[in-house]
């Protein structure tokens, strides 16, 4: 396990954030962001790993296994509009070409052995907004990466919560493989903050409070959730956007709320 759960970004250009398991101690999501300036490009080979490229903000040119997927993107902050995200699977060599100035989360997961699941691009239309709560736990959801939708192991989703909300909460946590009540997921938040000088907070803890962290999120931090509740208050004045990305042994999100908390949803 590493040795936090709060991870700051490493300057302001370039890679910012790179988790993988061998740091982050566990086995399954990988979680990347970077700064890139117009006319940048960035070239991968995937491995044994499948990928999910969430633009955060600006455009990019997508050229998958040498095919030219055309130009993405459009939003000028995870603030500003749906996301635009093209899917790579494993064992496949891809390119990305900044447009514009861009911010481009890159996630990733095991390939579980699966064959025939094609590149693709994941348009504003395709994923959608939802609201999720009432009152100050109302939050918006936008479904990149579902369960119904074709990956082997990766679930991503963007949450908007706004200022003086709370959000994954009632706390909640999806730590046992343990179907039908609960899957095992490890997770990365990977948080913004409008305007940007402000703050949220988030709280990791598990049932017995061998783990039970609290932490001030600032502006582009991480946080790792590898087991336990998770829960999110975003400051009043402040919106609060977050960048989920899950995976474990079994692609499919089933959660367990905390038994202190749960009467708030009766």
């Amino acid at each position: 396990m590493s040795k936090t759960l709060l991870r700051r970004p490493k300057g302001t250009s370039g890679q910012i954030h790179e988790v993988t398991p061998q740091n982050a101690g566990w086995t399954y999501v990988g979680f990347e962001v970077r700064i890139l300036a117009k006319g940048d490009s960035l070239t991968m080979e995937t491995g044994a790993r499948e990928y999910c490229a969430v633009l955060l903000s600006g455009k990019v040119r997508v050229d998958v296994a040498g095919k030219d997927y055309g130009i993405i993107g459009g939003r000028n902050s995870p603030f500003d509009g749906l996301p635009w995200s093209a899917y790579v699977p494993a064992h496949t060599k891809f390119t990305l070409v900044m447009e514009t100035d861009c911010e481009l989360a890159l996630c990733s997961s095991p390939a579980q052995g699966k064959s025939g699941l094609p590149p693709r691009i994941i348009t504003p239309d395709e994923t959608g907004e939802i609201v999720r709560g009432s009152g100050s736990n109302t939050r918006h959801v936008r479904n990149i990466l579902p369960e119904d939708h074709p990956a082997e192991s990766l679930l991503v989703v963007e949450v908007i919560t706004p200022g003086g909300h709370w959000s994954s909460y009632p706390p909640h946590k999806h730590d046992r493989d343990a179907l039908p009540a609960e899957s095992a997921l490890e997770e990365t938040y990977y948080h913004r903050v409008d305007p940007p000088q402000g703050f949220a907070v988030q709280r990791v803890y598990t049932d017995d409070r061998s783990l039970d962290e609290t932490m001030c999120i600032q502006d582009r931090d991480v946080v790792l959730v590898p087991r336990g509740y998770h829960p999110v208050g975003a400051s009043h004045g402040y919106n609060l956007y977050y960048l989920n990305v899950m995976a474990g042994p079994r692609r499919i999100w089933r959660f367990y709320n905390d038994p202190a908390h749960e009467w708030l949803l009766k």
